[in-house]
């Protein structure tokens, strides 16, 4: 392993234009349930009850039950040396892009520029109606009042997140498209399952990018990257930061 990370450290060095992306792997060091790991939410929950339009539609008391009870869940979390390691990446390089797949915020609590949220985050709130009020952002816990309302129109208030069976908001997909241009193309905590995030590591890598991954465990990308290295987010970025 050592000399996939002084590999790793080296291509980061050099690099004019480094990209991040990162799933739910990385928060798990800071206590947020992953949902296809071991322990993960989905070994209680199935996704098509709780996180869809459908499900919202017929059940939003339940589907903002759940969603109360994960902001409870994460509001004590607090971003690991991971999240601390990609947020100064992103202070230091001016050519660092970070993308994540989690609704958690952690990386804004580490203070990351460049991020894009590709599915939203479960701090923020948008109208179900669609009546053209902007998204707000309401961190408290519980919530007053459930289902919330929208403060402009009164219909229910929905959370802003990507939902299953949903697209990403054309901006966010077109961040992160752009974002595999890059010299260096990290992956990091991430089940490389869930599309279209799943795909960028190999976008970027054909148009020339020396890719890599972090994850605990194999994943799909795992034998289509230049250096896969297992292990948690929270103990590896620091020993390539360190090699910098």
């Amino acid at each position: 392993m050592t000399d996939q990370l002084a590999t790793v450290a080296d291509r980061i060095r050099r690099a004019r234009r480094l990209t991040v992306l990162t799933g739910a792997g990385i928060s798990a060091a800071s206590g947020v349930p992953t949902f296809r790991g071991r322990d993960g939410l989905w070994r209680q929950y199935r996704p098509e009850d709780l996180a869809t339009p459908e499900a919202f539609e017929q059940n939003p008391r339940l589907v903002w039950e759940w969603y109360d009870w994960r902001r409870g869940g994460i509001a004590d979390c607090r971003p690991n040396a991971g999240h601390d390691v990609i947020a100064a990446w992103s202070q230091n390089h001016p050519q660092c892009r970070v993308i994540t797949q989690n609704v958690d915020d952690l990386h804004v609590r580490a203070g990351t520029c460049n991020l894009t949220r590709i599915h939203g985050s479960i701090w923020e709130l948008s109208c179900w109606n669609g009546c053209g009020a902007a998204s707000w952002r309401d961190e408290r816990v519980p919530l007053a009042d459930l289902p919330p309302r929208c403060s402009e129109c009164g219909g229910l208030a929905r959370p802003a997140v990507v939902w299953f069976g949903e697209a990403l908001r054309g901006e966010d997909l077109r961040a992160a498209l752009g974002a595999t241009s890059c010299d260096v193309f990290l992956t990091v905590g991430t089940s490389a399952v869930v599309s279209p995030a799943a795909r960028l590591v190999h976008d970027a890598r054909r148009g020339g990018a020396f890719t890599a991954e972090i994850n605990p465990e194999e994943t799909p990308a795992s034998t289509a990257v230049d250096v896969a290295i297992h292990g948690g987010a929270e103990a590896i970025l620091p020993r390539i930061a360190a090699l910098i």
